[in-house]
C-alpha cells in the first residue's frame, strides 16, 4: 500500500469490551476491586519479605520481586483501561500506546525469566540442599535477577523496534483494552509479515524456552522427591513447590494460548478475556497462592497484624491518658 500521502496516526482508540453501559459499570467495579486487591496483596508480600528476617532467603527474594512485577504490570494496563470506561473518546496517544506495549512486554517477559529462576532455586534446594546456601548466595540471586531483566529486554528489542518503525496511517481503532502487539499490528498500512514473524519467534523462544528450563528443573525435583523414603518427607519437599507450580500453570497456560498458538480467524475477542487472566486475575491471586499455602508467610503476617493491633492499642491508651 502506498502510504506516503496518508496522514500519520497520532492517537489510537481502545475499544475495550464494547458492552452496554450497565455491563461496563459492572466490569469497571469488578476490575477496580481486583486491581486494588492485587496492589494491596502484592505490596503486603513485598513489605513482609523486606521487614521479616525469617523471609530473608532466596526463595522469598524472588517471590518479592515477582510481586513487584505483578504491581508494575497491572499498573501499566489497568488504570488506563478503567479510565477509558467512562471516557467518550477512549483515546491513547501514539507514543503512549507504544510505551505501554513496550513496558507490558518487558515486565511480562521478565516475569517468565523470574519463574524459571525460581524453579532453578527449588531444584537446588531439593536436589542439592547441602550446597544450597553456597550456590544461591546473595550475589548469585542479584545476578539472576539482573539477568532476567536483561534477557527480557533483549527478547523484546527486535519486535519493539520493528513495530515502532512501521507506518500507522489509519484506521486507528484497537480492538482491545490495551495496546497488545497483535491488534496494534493490524493497523499498520504496510507489510507486517516480518514484524509478525519477529513477534511470534520472540514469544515462542521466551515462553517455550523458559518453560523448558522450568520443566527440566521439575523433572529432577520429582525424581529426587520420589527417592525420599518417608511419606512425610516427600510431602514436605513437594509442598515447597506447589505455589510456584500453580503460578507457572496460570501464566504459561494463558500466555501460550494468546501469543504462541497459530492465529486462525478472529480470535481477538477471545484473547481479551485470556489477557484479563494475565493482567488482572493472576496478579490478584498471587499473594493468596504464596501466603495461604506457606506457613512462614502466614506466621509473618500474623505477627505483623498483632504488632499493628498493639500499636493501635498503645496509641489509644496514650490518647486516653492525656
Amino acid at each position: 500500500m502506498d502510504h506516503r500521502n496518508k496522514t500519520r496516526v497520532i492517537e489510537f482508540i481502545l475499544l475495550g469490551f464494547q458492552n452496554e453501559k450497565e455491563v461496563e459499570i459492572l466490569l469497571f467495579s469488578a476490575f477496580l476491586l481486583m486491581y486494588m486487591t492485587s496492589l494491596i496483596g502484592n505490596t503486603m508480600i513485598i513489605l513482609l519479605v523486606c521487614g521479616d528476617y525469617r523471609l530473608h532467603s532466596p526463595m522469598y527474594f524472588f517471590v518479592a520481586n515477582l510481586s513487584f512485577l505483578e504491581v508494575a504490570i497491572t499498573s501499566t494496563v489497568v488504570p488506563k483501561m478503567l479510565a477509558n470506561t467512562f471516557s467518550h473518546t477512549k483515546a491513547i496517544s501514539f507514543v503512549g500506546c507504544l510505551t505501554q506495549s513496550f513496558f507490558y512486554f518487558l515486565l511480562g517477559s521478565t516475569e517468565f525469566f523470574i519463574l524459571a529462576v525460581m524453579s532453578f532455586d527449588r531444584y537446588i534446594a531439593i536436589c542439592n540442599p547441602l550446597r544450597y546456601a553456597i550456590i544461591m548466595n546473595k550475589q548469585t540471586c542479584v545476578l539472576l535477577l539482573l539477568g532476567s531483566y536483561v534477557g527480557a529486554f533483549l527478547s523484546i528489542l527486535a519486535p519493539s523496534i520493528l513495530t515502532g518503525s512501521l507506518p500507522f496511517c489509519g484506521p486507528n481503532i484497537i480492538n482491545h483494552f490495551f495496546c497488545d502487539s497483535g491488534p496494534v499490528l493490524k493497523l499498520v498500512c504496510a507489510d507486517i509479515s516480518l514484524a509478525e514473524l519477529a513477534d511470534f519467534i520472540s514469544s515462542a523462544v521466551l515462553l517455550l524456552g523458559s518453560l523448558l528450563l522450568t520443566g527440566v528443573s521439575y523433572m529432577y525435583i520429582i525424581i529426587t522427591i520420589l527417592k525420599i523414603p518417608s511419606v512425610q518427607g516427600r510431602q514436605k519437599a513437594f509442598s515447597t513447590c506447589v505455589s510456584h507450580i500453580t503460578v507457572v500453570t496460570l501464566y504459561y497456560g494463558s500466555s501460550i494460548f494468546i501469543y504462541v498458538r497459530p492465529k486462525k480467524g478472529n480470535v481477538l475477542d477471545v484473547n481479551k478475556f485470556a489477557t484479563v487472566l494475565n493482567t488482572i486475575v493472576t496478579p490478584m491471586l498471587n499473594p493468596f497462592i504464596y501466603s495461604l499455602r506457606n506457613e512462614k508467610v502466614k506466621e509473618s503476617l500474623r505477627d505483623a497484624y498483632n504488632k499493628c493491633i498493639g500499636m493501635v492499642a498503645n496509641s489509644r491508651s496514650l490518647r486516653s491518658e492525656k
